[in-house]
């Protein structure tokens, strides 16, 4: 099959890709077209690698990234969510968005960035901790093990945020959201008194909304695909990096969303 074939299906996503890096559609497209502009001058310079990783790295290789005005970006992410990644440098906004967006896996970004596996890693932590300052909030914590509670508030306040209250109930979770609205919600599933985290967050969405990660040690009984699931889950034992990076990509395509209503 022609490369022209091979790569045609992927190049709305990497226009996507392109517009978060450059700052605007214009200037992503822009981009977008001068790669393959030069890929179908020179078909040699595509690399060895299946046609969607091998177009994000020609498209990268080509690509000067630059750090840009916040206001140029929020058309395509919001205001918040686009300070976050114009404070990246630009390795990290690169890992960060091929991983958080893109959806390609760690080993894939290494590919694509020809770096090692452990320089992703660096990256990775570097972009969700710096986006996790960044995207500062308010946070509920509805957990019933206080080691737990305390280790999810110590994570949280290295990332920048404020636990405002921990809910061992359902009740006392509704107590907390209606005392001050949070702007994240971390969840147990099985609460102290029997009670359920997740009837406690389906109320509290019932009022408002707010972004949610579940934390639990069932996640089999969540994830069936039976019925609509959470997005965003926490298997418990949970790693403090796993946790870092998931609050910061739920927070990062929060702003996306509200910037889309």
């Amino acid at each position: 099959m022609p490369l022209a074939n091979r790569i045609a299906p992927h190049l709305p996503n990497l226009r996507r890709f392109a517009r978060l890096l450059a700052g605007s559609q214009r200037s992503g497209d822009a981009a977008v077209a001068r790669v393959l502009e030069a890929i179908v001058a020179d078909p040699s310079i595509f690399p060895e690698l299946p046609p969607r990783m091998g177009l994000y790295q020609c498209f990268l290789n080509a690509f000067t990234t630059r750090l840009v005005d916040p206001a140029t970006q929020a058309g395509e992410l919001g205001m918040t969510a686009a300070r976050s990644l114009a404070a990246l440098p630009p390795k990290a906004r690169q890992a960060f968005l091929l991983v958080s967006v893109e959806g390609f896996d760690r080993t894939e970004a290494a590919q694509i960035l020809e770096v090692a596996d452990a320089r992703i890693d660096d990256l990775l932590k570097q972009a969700n901790s710096e986006i996790g300052r960044q995207i500062a909030t308010d946070v509920l914590i509805i957990e019933d093990e206080p080691l737990i509670a305390a280790e999810l508030k110590r994570i949280l306040g290295e990332l920048g945020h404020r636990v405002t209250s921990i809910a061992r109930t359902h009740k006392d979770a509704m107590k907390a959201a209606a005392v001050q609205k949070p702007g994240l919600v971390l969840a147990d599933i099985r609460l102290a008194d029997g009670s359920s985290g997740l009837d406690a967050v389906n109320e509290i969405l019932g009022g408002f909304t707010v972004p949610v990660v579940f934390i639990t040690a069932y996640p089999e009984k969540l994830m069936t695909g039976e019925r609509p699931e959470p997005t965003f889950l926490i298997a418990k034992p949970f790693r403090e990096e796993a946790v870092k990076a998931i609050v910061s990509q739920v927070l990062f395509f929060d702003q996306q969303a509200e910037r889309r209503e």
